[in-house]
């Protein structure tokens, strides 16, 4: 028995198929329109950050250092798919309260791994520096969650994101 899109929809609590969250990058809420799944995005990717998801699409698994944003999987791409002037992710970096920093201990680690320097620390009188991270620098690239020895960091839309720094 197929199950229909409709129904998947459903089934999946009102989400689509492919959630937007996993979307490979530069990609529109139209990828699963536009997309064949023919996975030659997934062979491209250097960094292994593609692999299939439901239904055979395409999706972000990071388990490595995270996206450079090489392009190999748009240019890989036979389809319309992939839109190099959209930004990548739509998701941000935040700090969990397990971050070494903000229970006392001296780490950076999150710091040295983002390279568009999104990540600062600020100074406190008599303790480590906390960090802060911008929004409007993130790029949602998945460095500084993978070498957090914590396990501090995740990624979430910029609501999630307000929502989580308010609470």
């Amino acid at each position: 028995m197929t199950v229909s899109r409709s129904r998947r929809t459903l089934f999946l609590g009102g989400r689509s198929a492919v959630a937007s969250e996993r979307r490979p990058p530069w990609t529109s809420d139209s990828f699963t329109d536009l997309c064949s799944r023919c996975g030659d995005c997934i062979r491209a990717c250097p960094e292994q950050v593609l692999a299939p998801g439901d239904g055979g699409f395409p999706q972000v698994v990071f388990r490595g250092e995270g996206c450079t944003f090489c392009g190999e999987c748009a240019g890989a791409c036979p389809e319309p798919v992939f839109d190099l002037a959209r930004e990548a992710f739509h998701w941000k970096a935040t700090v969990g309260n397990t971050c070494l920093a903000l229970n006392g201990i001296h780490c950076q680690s999150c710091q040295d791994a983002c390279e568009p320097r999104a990540i600062r620390f600020r100074p406190r009188l008599g303790k480590p520096p906390e960090p802060d991270i911008s929004e409007d620098t993130c790029t949602g690239c998945f460095a500084c969650a993978a070498v957090c020895p914590q396990d501090a960091i995740s990624l979430n839309t910029p609501s999630e994101t307000r929502e989580t720094s308010h609470a």
